[in-house]
C-alpha cells in the first residue's frame, strides 16, 4: 500500500498498518476534525507480525552464536590437527596451520564478543529455559575456547625429556623394525625410539662424555 509522507515523498505501508491509519482517519473526520493530519493515532502490532520479528531475531542470534563457536573451533584444533605427531604434513596446510596460529588470538576475542551481543540478544527475546542454557553453554564455550587459543599446547604437548634411562640393547623391549636414532662417540653408543622422540623431540643427554641434544 502506497502513501505520501509529510515531505510528499511516496513510502509504502504494510496493509495492516494502512486499515488502521485509514480507521483512525475516518473516525476523526466523522466526529468533525479539522486537521486530520495532526490525528494522534494508537497502532499496535498484530500478534502474528510480533512473533515473526521474535521468531527472526532469534534465528539471526542463534545464527551468529554458532559462526562464532565454528570459527574458534577451527582456530583451536585445526593446527593442533595439521602439527600432530605420526602424520605426514603438506606444504600448504601447515602454511595455513601456522597463518591460524598467528591470527587466532585476534579472531577469538572478536568471536567471543560477538557471541556475548548475540546471547544478549537471544535472552531478550525471552526464549524457553533449555534453549536459554544452550546459548549460554555455546557462548561460554567460545570464550573457553579463546582463552585456549592463548595456550600454547605443543609446550605441553611437546615437553623435552627431563630424566632418560637407559638399558643395554640385548634387554630392549623394541620391535626388530623400529626406528632409533643412532649415537656413537667416544666408543659409547645411545639409541633414542622415533616412537618416544616424536612426542618429546628434544633429550639432554651425555655420551661418551659429550654432552649432546638428541632432537627429532
Amino acid at each position: 500500500m502506497l502513501g505520501l509522507n509529510p515531505n510528499g515523498r511516496t513510502v509504502t505501508r504494510p496493509v495492516w498498518l494502512q486499515n488502521k491509519v485509514s480507521q483512525a482517519y475516518r473516525t476523526h473526520t466523522g466526529s468533525g476534525g479539522a486537521y486530520p493530519d495532526t490525528v494522534p493515532v494508537e497502532i499496535s502490532v498484530p500478534p502474528n507480525e510480533k512473533r515473526g520479528m521474535t521468531h527472526r531475531t532469534s534465528r539471526i542470534s542463534v545464527s551468529v552464536l554458532l559462526v562464532c563457536l565454528a570459527i574458534s573451533l577451527f582456530c583451536v584444533l585445526y593446527p593442533i590437527y595439521v602439527i600432530r605427531p605420526f602424520r605426514a604434513q603438506g606444504a600448504r596446510e601447515l602454511k595455513l596451520a601456522l597463518i591460524v596460529t598467528q591470527l587466532r588470538p585476534l579472531l577469538t576475542i572478536f568471536s567471543a564478543g560477538a557471541a556475548l551481543l548475540a546471547l544478549a540478544g537471544f535472552r531478550y527475546q525471552r526464549p524457553r529455559t533449555w534453549r536459554l542454557f544452550l546459548g549460554l553453554a555455546g557462548a561460554v564455550f567460545v570464550g573457553v575456547l579463546a582463552v585456549l587459543a592463548r595456550v600454547n599446547v605443543y609446550e605441553i604437548m611437546f615437553h623435552p625429556i627431563e630424566h632418560s634411562t637407559f638399558t643395554v640393547a640385548t634387554q630392549g623391549k623394541l620391535d626388530s623394525d623400529e626406528k632409533v636414532i643412532a649415537v656413537l662417540i667416544n666408543g659409547q653408543s645411545r639409541a633414542y625410539p622415533i616412537r618416544a622422540m616424536a612426542y618429546h623431540h628434544l633429550l639432554n643427554d651425555v655420551v661418551g662424555g659429550v654432552a649432546i641434544v638428541a632432537t627429532y
